[in-house]
């Protein structure tokens, strides 16, 4: 009788939709039973989405502590904000990269002309907790156009490092951790093996369909890689699959947009932003152009 080999899958999770009023993401993490991999602890996939004329997202400016936040469009634009004066336009194929440290705001909107005439959105956005002797540093940003991040190549399917390292390759977005994100173009009936050097894993479908161990994977499902393994996958489809992953961290409290180490230091952001960004607060200073309106603490964390 034929042995079978081992199963490599620890878990498959299909992204739930999440309404974040007039527009919808699908969330892959945190998991109920799977909260990070690596040090990822967030992935929220925003689209695709279509905007009537006279629509678009409004992220009102909301703070975070102690974790980096990563936006990567394939259609699209949103202006990014934040309370370092930086002022960037994302556009398809390019790395936003905000350190929040010890404290940060940020607001995301909708351009023109596509609030006006109307337009498509589809990207994914990540938290990625920072390692705890960082968790306190200065806040910073760095935009990284999409012509600066290494593409390569493996027979017929096309490869672009978006952070850390990876297959010989190396971003240029200063990270704090052992960590890689890629993205993979994989033709029809090609396969593709994304090796572990002892890290987590995982692999989300955007678009098309794959296979994993006969299991099929469509769009928007996120594959876990047991600790140490790889993934092996083959395109039934032309298909876009983002891989990520790297050493743990350890683990995290989350609770709304605050991640840390510590659940002190959380209690103590929620209690600083309870009035909103204000020019005196040591964490969360308002926006410049942006500082009418604000996210405020939800109800429900308030007396946690």
């Amino acid at each position: 009788m034929e042995k079978t080999s081992p199963s490599k899958i620890d878990l498959v999770i299909q992204a739930r939709e999440k309404d974040l009023g007039g527009f919808s993401v699908r969330r892959a993490l945190p998991y109920a039973t799977h909260r990070m991999v690596g040090p990822f602890i967030f992935f929220d996939h925003m689209g695709p989405a279509i905007f009537d004329p006279g629509h678009g997202i409004d992220v009102r400016p909301h703070p975070h502590i102690n974790l980096a936040t990563v936006t990567y469009l394939f259609e699209g634009r949103i202006h990014h904000r934040d309370s370092l004066g930086s002022d960037q336009v994302i556009e398809p194929g390019a790395i936003n990269w905000m350190i929040a440290g010890r404290g940060i705001v940020h607001s995301e909107r909708s351009m023109e002309p596509e609030r006006s005439q109307g337009g498509r959105l589809n990207g994914i956005q990540l938290w990625v907790a920072l390692p705890e002797e960082f968790e306190e540093i200065p806040p910073s940003f760095s935009h990284h156009g999409k012509e600066t991040l290494p593409r390569f190549k493996q027979k017929e399917i096309s490869l672009k490092l978006l952070l850390g390292s990876c297959m010989g390759e190396k971003s240029p977005v200063p990270v704090h951790s052992d960590l890689f994100y890629l993205e993979a173009q994989i033709p029809r009936g090609n396969s593709f093996i994304f090796p572990s050097e002892g890290q987590e894993v995982a692999a989300y479908v955007v678009e098309g369909t794959a296979s994993v161990e006969n299991k099929e994977l469509g769009p928007y499902s996120m594959l876990i890689a047991k600790r140490g393994e790889g993934v092996e996958l083959t395109a039934c489809t032309d298909c876009k699959v983002m891989f990520l992953g790297g050493q743990p961290l350890g683990p995290r409290f989350i609770e709304w947009n605050f991640v840390s180490s510590s659940a002190q230091r959380i209690a103590e952001a929620k209690a600083e932003w309870s009035g909103g960004p204000r020019a005196e607060s040591s964490r969360f200073q308002p926006i410049l152009g942006d500082h009418q309106e604000f996210i405020p603490l939800p109800e429900d964390t308030i007396n946690k």
